[in-house]
């Protein structure tokens, strides 16, 4: 369902109205605003609904909710009722808007201070770099910065790296059968000669 702008939706701005929901629930509330899609916004919205006890023969009770600001599908809206008039200073308010009228006066575009330059010319602030204001001077040549350290080795431990140490009481693993402690030569091993060497045939 679709409403148009000048319906008499208009004329209900503002006052209280009762709405019933498809779900039984009523809201009352100040109609704030509408739409085509009949979508409501109501301020100070209150809800009330019927519970039913769950012994027999007693009446239902009425529970009331304050809701605050809420908007309404418009889907869910079974019926709507006016409830009361609008509040006194929204009426005021409205009353007053109608009774101004236009005066002598020419409105002017305000320039807060800041001369307007001539058209091709940019703002002041937008033209660049200002000296002594985080870009570099005018004069100054391009800007350069200093080369990164180079990356470590791959494989290499990073700069400052210690190793750790084995925790207390630890013994290193024993050689395999044949072998010797580390840094000795096995059994048998014959070290390269290194006394003087013949001359060539």
């Amino acid at each position: 369902m679709t409403i148009a702008k000048n319906s008499k939706m208009m004329g209900l701005l503002n006052y209280r109205l009762r709405l019933t929901l498809a779900d039984g629930r009523a809201m009352a509330g100040h109609m704030l605003a509408f739409d085509k899609h009949m979508n409501l916004v109501l301020s100070e919205c209150e809800e009330f609904r019927s519970v039913k006890p769950k012994a027999q023969g007693a009446k239902a009770s009425l529970i009331k909710r304050t809701l605050g600001l809420v908007i309404l599908r418009g889907e869910c809206i079974v019926s709507i009722s006016v409830d009361g008039p609008p509040p006194s200073s929204a009426a005021a308010s409205r009353q007053a808007k109608m009774a101004l009228t236009a005066g002598p006066g020419v409105a002017r575009p305000a320039g807060r201070g800041i001369p307007v330059p001539p058209p091709g010319v940019p703002p002041p602030g937008l033209a660049g770099p200002v000296r002594g204001m985080g870009g570099p001077a005018v004069a100054a040549g391009p800007i350069t910065f200093p080369r990164p350290p180079p990356p470590p080795m791959a494989g290499a431990p990073p700069p400052g790296f210690r190793p750790p140490m084995p925790p207390p009481g630890f013994r290193p693993p024993m050689p395999p059968p044949g072998m010797g402690p580390q840094g000795f030569a096995p059994p048998g091993f014959q070290p390269p000669y290194s006394g003087p060497r013949p001359p060539p045939s």
